[in-house]
């Protein structure tokens, strides 16, 4: 059987912490950044984990068996 390849599209958004979380990276922090205030744009420069909610999927995308 060949080996199963990485979704880049994903390897590149999500990492995997050494304790298996996903991390992520927020949205809006792109364009537009006059109207939010310091503190949001501070918060959005930020990572964060992912939802546990997203770990089946995520684990498709990495063609990793358990991520826990």
């Amino acid at each position: 059987m060949p080996k199963l390849k990485t979704h880049k599209g994903a390897a590149k958004r999500f990492k995997k912490t050494g304790t298996g979380k996903i991390v992520r990276h927020h949205a809006f922090a792109r364009h537009i950044l006059t109207s939010k205030s310091r503190s949001r744009k501070r918060r959005l420069g930020q990572s964060a984990i992912a939802d546990p909610a997203i770990r089946p999927k995520s684990s498709v995308c990495f063609r990793i068996r358990r991520l826990a």
